[in-house]
């Protein structure tokens, strides 16, 4: 399993196509957790999220093998793109939008900065967490999205406008936006902590 690890997305799918099944299990280990967060932070169901995860398995594995996979090397920005199309299909037929959410307990992007990690410090980071979780539910669906994109699954400005089917530059402007306005949010309540 060790030598799998080592292996490139792109060598563990010729290994899959190639009848090895360790080299899609070695896949699916390397970013389970990324894929499933992406869907779950959109759906905010857990049983939902698993269905949609599944199905995305379920598709990833069928283009695999028929042989219509031609991502060189980007394997996570593809996979994500068809958790986002079977989110918006399962939205489509329910004929309502999807709320993008975060996950209870989700440390948020990392933008606490406390000297001192004492039991009330820990406590007020904990508040100030729900808080901005809070303020970001707030956010319109597009920068929320581009937020969660960029910060928690560590996607790239291009890997994110592919997804979302805008130009580079409006996935920038939403970004921009969306730390506007949780700056903005901040500023007008009593919250107190750093921005990075």
């Amino acid at each position: 399993m060790r030598l799998l690890k080592s292996k490139s997305d792109q060598e563990l799918i010729q290994m899959y196509v190639g009848g090895q099944e360790s080299g899609l299990e070695a896949l699916l280990n390397r970013y389970k957790s990324k894929i499933y967060t992406s869907i779950y932070m959109k759906v905010k169901d857990e049983y939902l999220a698993e269905d949609i995860f599944q199905e995305t398995f379920i598709k990833i594995i069928n283009t695999l093998k028929s042989g219509k996979y031609n991502e060189e090397g980007k394997f996570l920005p593809w996979a994500i793109r068809i958790a986002h199309n079977m989110i918006v299909d399962f939205f489509r037929k329910a004929k309502r939008a999807p709320n993008i959410v975060n996950a209870d307990g989700f440390d948020i992007f990392e933008v606490l900065e406390f000297s001192d990690e004492s039991a009330e410090s820990k406590m007020l980071k904990q508040q100030v967490d729900v808080d901005l979780k809070k303020m970001i539910q707030k956010l319109p669906d597009d920068q929320k999205e581009v937020l969660i994109m960029r910060h928690f699954c560590d996607m790239s400005f291009k890997d994110i406008a592919e997804i979302t089917e805008v130009s580079i530059n409006t996935a920038l402007g939403r970004m921009r936006y969306a730390l506007s306005n949780l700056r903005k949010m901040i500023e007008g309540s009593d919250l107190v902590f750093q921005m990075g």
